[in-house]
């Protein structure tokens, strides 16, 4: 008969290892400096003693670090380590039978019932014998002398029992385990470590060409380097540009999205390439790479890092059309097949064919244009409608530029079907748009946070929420008014780690939209150069550059993960909570989701799991307003009038103790 493959002395199962996506075919993410929890199923036959312990290393590193892994309940085993360095971390779990800690288990029972004898403790020097020759130097001499001190014959039962059960030998015992027999998880599961920009980060989108400050006058790239200020001085971290690369003449899109232009129409950047050049030009009318440089520097200056559009797609007069004809699809009769979404036509745009005989060779020349960004200085890159383009060219690119680039970090506008949107995140996507700006109720919007943020989702999707893009003006904001706009913002900006707002149609309240039942605006900045006047009065920047500051001073809400949702008896009203560990931290926010009416309602905590004493009052602080409330028990009166500050965010300071007249908040 045929001897098993396995050596059948391995006896510990491992099994139900969490955080696992997809038994292991795609890694975790993380960012430097996050803590990792790992749990397991470990167990053996029997009644045999376990140990296990998790090994991780950076990729980068041959050598692995292991970490002791602790029993919960019911087989469950649980490590936790952090992750200091950007890359890709490997993890994996080694368990075995634990014949010591069996012995010695045992041997306290026998010595509590008064049954144990000197045959016992022979057993127990065999086993030290065993760890003395696994061990080295004065641990080995050591433990030899244990295990001749409980085969002495003139021992005494009690010194024995002092010799067995000693905490010395218990420690010493345990550092050079007997692992001979030990079962590896039979894969390395991995962890794409991020910079902490991938799990907080506040954007900006603007266009270019409309920041000249003369009206009518086509932007340059030295205009936008000067609204700079005006952007970090409301507290954003990342300022993202549309494509700035020249645009296709061939069917140019007019203004509102004609399909026909005007001979001074400037065309959708999105149209990339023209014999001007294509993804890895500058539209001469914006200026030139050179002057991209200094804006990315000063940029830098400024706290603010740059991200980019990339569209993989071409206009008609892009190079690539000309130099590659085998990168697209030809219909019947010869010509290109331009994008469709039937019944609408983009005539002014060709899509890529992701199955044609050449195709590694697009990807090569699709790679080469993050590569040529990053050379420029650019670390951040918005993928524009990713879900077109082949899941396998992801994977294979964003690997590749993150083999070189750890630093680097995509976002996925993907507004499509979920199962594909997680796909897109799996495959290396840092951030991904979400449903938020069409998610208003409050049973909408407790359901979705809560499935991303609580879920194994969470594990590889990390959501950005925008309430707005020059794509989207949705209806809540077309029907609303300023309040709509703050409602919308200060949801955006507190569920979310990660945030955005095409600006300054957001701060500066657009709500027309093209036409009725459109989400798209009016006199597009997709298709025209548009003038804003900054200085109006009812522009939101003062309330954008309060809640930033907010953020950027409250560590609960620079992350997803401890988002929880509280009762209000009042459907028009949402409460929810970020906290940081312990929680030192603790931020409470309650939003008004009605734009047009004063709502009130009685909000309910969860004191018990804050560690706040019921019986005695305790702070509130509204961040927002510098209102001090005190507040006591689970219950509480809020009322938000929106044409004021639709929402609090509060600062809880929980109540430590009391000494002589004084009482202490956290």
């Amino acid at each position: 008969m045929k001897q098993p493959q396995n050596d059948g002395r391995r006896r510990v199962v491992i099994e139900g290892v969490s955080p696992e996506i997809d038994a292991g075919r795609f890694p975790i993410k993380r960012t430097v400096g996050d803590k990792v929890h790992v749990e397991a199923d470990i167990f053996t036959d029997g009644h045999d003693s376990v140990a296990a312990v998790l090994a991780y290393r950076p990729e980068s590193s041959k050598t692995c670090i292991e970490r002791p892994m602790r029993a919960l309940v019911n087989d469950r085993w649980a490590v936790d380590f952090l992750v200091t360095q950007l890359g890709r971390y490997r993890y994996t779990i080694h368990a075995w039978v634990d014949h010591w800690v069996t012995w010695r288990q045992d041997l306290l029972k026998r010595i509590q019932a008064n049954s144990d004898t000197t045959l016992d403790y022979l057993i127990g020097a065999e086993l030290i014998d065993h760890a003395a020759e696994r061990a080295e130097g004065s641990d080995a001499d050591w433990l030899r002398k244990q295990a001749a001190l409980l085969r002495a014959e003139n021992g005494s039962m009690e010194s024995l029992r002092e010799v067995a059960t000693g905490a010395a030998l218990s420690d010493l015992m345990d550092r050079h385990p007997d692992r001979q027999f030990e079962t590896k998880l039979d894969r390395e599961l991995v962890i794409v470590v991020d910079p902490v920009r991938a799990r907080f980060s506040s954007w900006y989108e603007l266009f270019p060409r409309s920041t000249s400050p003369e009206p009518g006058k086509h932007g340059t790239l030295n205009d936008c380097e000067a609204r700079l200020p005006y952007i970090a001085d409301m507290g954003f971290n990342v300022v993202y540009l549309p494509p700035v690369h020249p645009i296709g003449r061939k069917f140019r899109k007019g203004k509102n999205n004609s399909v026909t232009a005007e001979p001074d129409d400037v065309g959708s950047p999105w149209a990339i390439g023209s014999e001007e050049g294509g993804h890895k030009s500058v539209l001469p009318a914006l200026g030139t790479i050179e002057d991209f440089r200094c804006f990315v520097k000063r940029a830098s200056d400024l706290g603010l890092q740059v991200a980019i559009d990339i569209a993989f797609q071409v206009a008609p007069d892009h190079p690539y059309v000309k130099e590659h004809e085998e990168w697209f699809r030809k219909r019947p009769d010869g010509t290109i097949q331009y994008a469709e979404n039937p019944p609408k036509k983009y005539q002014d745009i060709y899509p890529f064919d992701f199955e044609n005989p050449n195709w590694f060779e697009l990807w090569q020349e699709l790679k080469s244009v993050f590569t040529f960004w990053i050379d420029q200085g650019v670390r951040i890159f918005r993928v524009d409608n990713p879900h077109t383009k082949a899941f396998p060219f992801w994977e294979w690119c964003i690997t590749e530029i993150k083999n070189r680039w750890p630093e680097a970090l995509f976002l996925s506008e993907a507004f499509t079907r979920p199962k594909i949107m997680y796909r897109l995140a799996k495959l290396g996507f840092s951030q991904s748009y979400t449903y938020f700006p069409w998610r208003n109720a409050k049973y909408e919007l407790t359901q979705y946070l809560t499935q991303l943020t609580t879920t194994p989702v969470r594990e590889f999707f990390r959501p950005n929420q925008w309430p707005n893009t020059p794509d989207i003006l949705t209806e809540f904001l077309q029907i609303g008014s300023g309040s709509a706009f703050m409602v919308r913002f200060l949801l955006a900006a507190t569920l979310g780690a990660n945030y955005g707002i095409y600006g300054p149609a957001f701060e500066l309240l657009q709500s027309r939209p093209v036409r009725p039942g459109s989400e798209e605006y009016l006199d597009s900045e997709k298709y025209q150069v548009r003038h804003w006047d900054l200085e109006r009065s009812d522009n939101l920047r003062d309330l954008i550059a309060l809640v930033n500051r907010i953020r950027n001073e409250n560590p609960a809400l620079q992350t997803d993960w401890s988002l929880e949702f509280h009762p209000v008896n009042n459907e028009q009203i949402i409460c929810y909570s970020k906290h940081t560990d312990n929680p030192s931290n603790l931020i409470v926010v309650v939003v008004n989701l009605d734009p047009h009416h004063t709502q009130a309602g009685i909000v309910e905590l969860p004191l018990d799991k804050w560690r706040i004493d019921e019986d005695h009052p305790y702070q509130a602080n509204d961040l927002l307003t510098g209102a001090r409330y005190v507040w006591s028990g689970r219950r509480n009166y809020v009322e938000l009038n929106p044409a004021s500050v639709p929402a609090h965010i509060l600062l809880i300071r929980r109540r430590l103790r009391v000494e002589s007249d004084f009482e202490y908040f956290l």
